[in-house]
């Protein structure tokens, strides 16, 4: 098992629709979860996407979420690697970290998906599970998914640790992007964790 590398890492936010949030177990709770991560990610300069299981049914993401994703996939799969996902994950640049921080670095690609969303045993699984099967290094954040019933939460969790994803809570993967108390957005970090 390896660290989460913040110049090989992007962030997936999967699912977090208007018509089906109210249904998810403590639902403000993980969409407040998942507008930190992201929050974090973006002060790291680290890709953030978003996904939407047919928005014509269930909505768009909430606009918390949505305003945070640089780009969304609107997809008819649960999988949404079928719908894209993996070419978006391409078109997202690996960055530099450290003080130097030069931006995109040329040649380098997104290796780490870091993945939060709902439902957590429907298309985060699924998503997960295709992604693992592209070559991805996969840390789902346990602390920002969501399902209507916890026990199907759950059972996600431990399937998803079984299938090789590694389970994380948003603080780990701050403290991992960060690596160091003399990276120069670990005040700001800080101020979102806290």
């Amino acid at each position: 098992m390896r660290r989460i590398g913040r110049e090989r890492s992007a962030l997936v936010l999967v699912d977090f629709q208007e018509k089906l949030m109210p249904a998810i177990h403590d639902g403000p709770r993980v969409i407040g979860e998942a507008c930190r991560l992201a929050d974090i990610a973006r002060t790291l300069d680290v890709g953030v996407i978003g996904t939407e299981q047919n928005p014509a049914g269930l909505g768009a993401n909430v606009a918390a979420i949505r305003a945070r994703c640089g780009e969304t996939i609107v997809k008819t799969h649960f999988d949404a690697c079928r719908d894209g996902l993996v070419e978006a994950l391409a078109r997202t640049p690996a960055r530099a970290t450290g003080p130097e921080r030069t931006g995109a670095v040329p040649g380098a690609e997104v290796r780490d998906v870091v993945l939060a969303g709902c439902e957590a045993h429907v298309c985060l699984l699924q998503t997960a599970l295709g992604l693992l099967e592209s070559g991805f290094t996969i840390f789902v954040v346990e602390d920002a998914c969501g399902s209507r019933r916890p026990a199907d939460h759950r059972l996600a969790t431990m399937r998803l640790a079984r299938a090789g994803a590694t389970l994380v809570s948003v603080e780990m993967v701050a403290f991992e992007w960060l690596r160091t108390s003399d990276d120069p957005s670990f005040r700001e970090v800080l101020r979102r964790i806290k």
